[in-house]
């Protein structure tokens, strides 16, 4: 990891985004900052915030509290940032984050990238040993880079000069979009009207235990995914002196959980449930009168995560009637599975050996967890295009999430050169003309 931001703009750009991090629907200084950028290189449209997602269809967005103290901090940074323009943070208060930018190049194909740009919230360590804060560029907030989307926008930003300087024929349209990692920004981008005309799409991800070299041409198996949140409500009591007249809404939430781990597995693939956040009760000596479980459901297709949903619906509904209390479940974000397309797969497998710094390409491997690129990549395929998900390995020192995650700065001009070769490709030999 001895890149330096000094003599490359890729890496400069990647630590002023990890330094700076923000979680979903709060990306407002990294837009702005992506924005600045995009209008550096030229581009013949640019939209920005609500112009470029369909703002109906976000979810998991914050309140209104928190908008505003991420907000008020974006302010605070672009006003330290000589020539920044104000104008584009406004465009994106109230948590309508992103960006779509378009190159018209003449006749071809059109030929979208997405990129991902939300951090976690999390604290990032400070060991000496941790690359970040040793350089200088460890997040000063109370959020972190922990999956490797710093490394995204930036590579995202790097293709699209690329192809801005090249000879490309026809449309590139670059998607930007915000929170992923709460699901909730997938659908809004697919909706937002920009991916009808996408013939052909890529997105992408650093690192997921590949190394630094290692091209993955086409990821797979994505688990379809929902999140729900399930209440229980029943009736306070004192536990010493009257534990007969209370209806305990804990025993109900432990019930669940532990039905909930008993469902059925399933024949035709895999599933997963996680019953990840519980809370219940106010007091050692008071029967609890209210409980929650914050969990989700998986399934290796769409089909089984509905099954999977609907027996979690069911389990959480009979232990509550079990300990005479009422329940109800919300069902939140939710994404789908997606397989990546051949034609394109072939496509970046193709040019990849031909890139500096890449080793070893692998044509396909499966991702074992969630994504809401599912959401775009699901659009182009349903309107007759393709689609695929490329992984970009890299050497992380911890996991993904984890507080001393980092990316090999190496990485970011391989990923630009993979994915940029491979859009030119995907134009020249355009495999459904």
């Amino acid at each position: 990891m001895s890149q330096s931001a000094e003599s490359d703009p890729l890496v400069a750009l990647r630590r002023d985004l990890h330094r700076r991090p923000e979680p979903a629907w709060c990306e407002f200084y990294t837009t702005a900052r992506i924005v600045e950028e995009i209008e550096r290189i030229g581009v013949d449209e640019l939209h920005v915030g609500p112009d470029a997602i369909a703002p109906e269809h976000r979810s998991a967005v914050p309140d209104d509290a928190e908008l505003d103290r991420w907000y008020a901090q974006a302010e605070d940074a672009l006003a330290e940032r000589e020539g920044s323009d104000p104008a584009i943070l406004e465009r994106l208060r109230g948590g309508t984050t992103g960006a779509v930018a378009v190159l018209e190049r003449g006749e071809g194909p059109t030929i979208g990238l997405r990129v991902d740009i939300d951090a976690l919230p999390r604290e990032e360590a400070d060991d000496e040993d941790h690359h970040p804060a040793a350089e200088g560029f460890r997040s000063i907030h109370d959020a972190m880079h922990a999956c490797g989307h710093d490394a995204h926008a930036t590579i995202g930003l790097g293709v699209l000069e690329r192809i801005a300087d090249s000879d490309f024929s026809g449309t590139f349209k670059l998607f930007v979009q915000p929170a992923e990692e709460v699901i909730g920004g997938g659908r809004a981008m697919a909706k937002s009207g920009h991916l009808d005309d996408v013939d052909y799409l890529l997105a992408m991800h650093i690192g997921l235990d590949h190394p630094t070299g290692e091209i993955v041409a086409g990821i797979d198996d994505f688990l379809a995914v929902s999140h729900l949140t399930a209440e229980f409500r029943g009736e306070s009591a004192h536990a010493g002196a009257a534990p007969n007249e209370g209806r305990n809404a804990n025993q109900a939430l432990a019930t669940a959980i532990q039905n909930l781990y008993a469902i059925p597995r399933h024949a035709d693939g895999g599933t997963r449930v996680n019953a990840g956040r519980i809370e219940g009760g106010s007091a050692s000596n008071i029967i609890a009168e209210h409980a929650t479980i914050e969990g989700e459901v998986r399934g290796e297709t769409s089909e089984l995560r509905d099954y999977m949903l609907e027996k979690a619906e069911g389990v959480v509904e009979n232990a509550a009637a079990m300990h005479d209390c009422e329940s109800t479940v919300d069902v939140g974000p939710s994404a789908p599975s997606a397989e990546s397309d051949q034609a394109l797969v072939d496509a970046v497998a193709a040019v990849a050996p031909g890139v500096a710094g890449v080793e070893h390409v692998v044509e396909r491997a499966p991702l074992g967890g969630s994504e809401d690129a599912t959401f775009l990549m699901r659009e182009v395929q349903d309107n007759g295009g393709l689609a695929a998900y490329v992984g970009v390995g890299t050497d992380h020192p911890g996991g993904h999430h984890t507080a001393t995650f980092d990316v090999d700065e190496a990485s970011l001009r391989i990923g630009v050169d993979v994915l940029a070769d491979a859009v030119d490709r995907i134009a020249e030999s355009d495999p459904q003309r």
